[in-house]
């Protein structure tokens, strides 16, 4: 992590609501650069909420969110550029090859067209798409588009990358790969923002893990701290701190229900 001690995103007293359901409940949060943030929690914890209105797509809220020392609330657009943003499902414009799909991104971000075009290709050759970047997207298998969306994020080398389940659909060897370019851009100065499923794998690429559940923060520290606290693996954290772990009988009704 960078000894940087000025957070770099700034979440306070954040809320949210649809109608009589609050979302979010009064989330506050500094993270600094250089952070890989594991945030994890149950369906219908928060997640994709706090992810929605980080990246700027859910405009309307309660609280405050400041990006860089930038208002979520008075220039969204700035933010914006210095995020990237993977989804875990984006429509891709299948009709496009992939360098046309990455032009068209990085024309949004106004970059320099030599830049991107240069970048474009050599990131495409770096994920194992250099024979592909002519073909049309619709040929391609979802691990592939999964590889240009991950390109998509991080073309205009953004100080702010979230992640959003993005190992989904790879095989094993990209998986390894993209545990590896996260600890490179953490490296870098990079904060990264990674939401997912998968424990084993946040377990080991987050220098920091916080868990939502119900709308709020219920743990936020290092794999070791909590541990420490709560249990011996983070999927037993996670089951102690949600309440799953009195669920554990479900698993036993279901095989009794085979016999």
């Amino acid at each position: 992590m960078n000894s940087d001690t000025t957070p770099l995103i700034q979440i306070r007293n954040l809320s949210k609501s649809y109608g009589d359901k609050q979302v979010l409940k009064h989330l506050s949060l500094d993270i600094y650069p250089g952070q890989v943030i594991g945030y994890i929690g149950p369906n219908g914890a928060g997640k994709s909420t706090t992810v929605k209105i980080l990246t700027g797509l859910i405009p309307d809220f309660n609280g405050e969110v400041l990006v860089d020392g930038i208002s979520m609330q008075d220039d969204p657009q700035e933010i914006k550029r210095r995020i990237g943003y993977v989804p875990e499902n984006a429509e891709l414009y299948e009709v496009l090859t992939p360098l046309e799909y990455l032009d068209f991104i990085g024309k949004l971000y106004n970059m320099d067209e030599k830049l991107l075009n240069d970048r474009a290709r050599r990131l495409l050759t770096a994920f194992g798409l250099g024979n592909n970047m002519d073909d049309r997207m619709d040929t391609f298998s979802k691990g592939m588009r999964q590889k240009v969306l991950l390109i998509s994020g991080i073309l205009h080398n953004p100080q702010i990358i979230i992640l959003d389940e993005p190992l989904s659909g790879l095989d094993a060897n990209a998986v390894i790969m993209i545990k590896e370019l996260i600890q490179r851009l953490s490296q870098e100065g990079k904060t990264i923002f990674y939401c997912s499923h998968m424990m084993d794998v946040v377990e080991k690429v987050s220098d920091r893990i916080l868990l939502i559940n119900k709308g709020e923060i219920v743990a936020d520290g290092t794999f070791e701290s909590l541990k420490q606290n709560h249990a011996d693996t983070l999927e037993r954290v996670f089951a102690k701190l949600t309440g799953r772990s009195e669920s554990a009988g479900e698993t036993d009704a279901i095989i009794n229900a085979l016999d």
